[in-house]
């Protein structure tokens, strides 16, 4: 298995994944290549991620990556990234992150304002709020969002 820092997403391996695909158990129904997709966000987290890249990386078109990754997965891949930056972020800011404009800029948010009202879109909180709870609170308000 390739190591995490040197993962690179190339033709070959969604060739390879293609086939597995079509040689999957009919009972699974999980495409190889939207695992690969997913296992290519949560390494590449931190850049930029559209949907036109993905799909381009996985030989696929924008709608067809969609609808793979809305049927495996349950959500379309821009709320799964969105999701997993605002995880990242509220672990951050569990850990004791002091600059809740570093943690948004660090989430790919342009501004301060479009964090906050994201996260707290997402957790129910403003960072500030979560930022004070104690830790099994948080926690628990982490936890509850993994899948």
């Amino acid at each position: 298995m390739t190591p995490l820092k040197n993962y690179h997403i190339t033709s070959a391996s969604f060739a390879t994944a293609k086939r597995r695909s079509n040689d999957a158990d009919v009972m699974d129904n999980k495409d190889p290549r939207i695992e690969e997709i997913q296992r290519y966000i949560q390494t590449h987290i931190t850049e930029p991620l559209d949907c036109t890249t993905l799909a381009k990386a996985a030989d696929l078109s924008v709608v067809h990556l969609q609808r793979l990754f809305v049927d495996q997965v349950g959500e379309p891949p821009a709320t799964y990234i969105r999701r997993l930056r605002l995880n990242r972020s509220g672990l951050k800011l569990r850990m004791g992150a002091v600059d809740i404009g570093e943690v948004a800029l660090a989430a790919g948010y342009g501004s301060h304002n479009a964090f906050t009202k994201a996260f707290k879109q997402h957790f129910g909180l403003s960072p500030s709020q979560f930022r004070q709870l104690s830790c099994p609170e948080a926690t628990k308000i982490l936890t509850k969002d993994k899948s």
